[in-house]
């Protein structure tokens, strides 16, 4: 990862750069904040999985090969665990919006252990609050449908599993409607609307 620049950062995420701009421009406002320009005193190596998350271990694997001085991983547990088998050495920032701890990326939040640190949204555990909020917005409907991409661990399992609790407590019927690509999601609007 050597072009002439003092450091290097892997950047690791399951889907594609167009997914995430508003993560990538506060991602290198914050490098410029601290000091840092892309491709001045920075090289920044990409791998994004462009939604096919069994691709993410291997892009770790290609990201620690080039040695970067840290790697940020983005878009859920899935990075955070790839780059975590990746490296044991190699610090790693990760993303995520289900308990860190639950899933083994960290041993406790107050002191994550090993290689790694970051943020989490605990996503999931909004589900109460989320469906609370559309009652409100919509409180004659009879069923509500939540629409997970069963490739992301992060929203298929916890997000599911906390609006289904969340629903049975309200009295509230939930259907489930899973896409994970563009004609999935078209068919998935289709049936929702049927």
């Amino acid at each position: 990862m050597s072009c002439g620049v003092e450091s290097s950062i892997g950047f690791l995420g399951p889907t594609s750069a167009e997914s995430y701009p508003h993560i990538l421009a506060a991602f290198h406002q914050g490098l410029k904040e601290t000091g840092y320009a892309e491709g001045q005193n920075v090289a920044i190596e990409y791998r994004w999985a462009q939604g096919q998350y069994d691709r993410l271990p291997a892009l770790a694997t290609e990201l620690v090969s080039r040695k970067p001085s840290v790697i940020v991983a983005v878009g859920g547990s899935a990075s955070g665990l790839a780059a975590k088998a990746a490296t044991t050495t190699i610090p790693i920032v990760f993303v995520t919006g289900i308990d860190p701890v639950q899933i083994g990326l960290v041993q406790s939040l107050s002191r994550p252990g090993s290689n790694l640190t970051g943020v989490t949204l605990f996503t999931a555990e909004l589900a109460a609050k989320r469906l609370q909020m559309l009652r409100e917005l919509a409180p004659t409907a009879g069923v509500i449908a939540l629409l997970v991409n069963p490739r992301n661990p992060d929203n298929s399992a916890g997000q599911v599993s906390e609006a289904h609790n969340a629903g049975t407590t309200k009295g509230q019927s939930l259907l489930i409607v899973r896409a994970s690509s563009e004609g999935e999601l078209d068919a998935a609007f289709t049936a929702l609307a049927e």
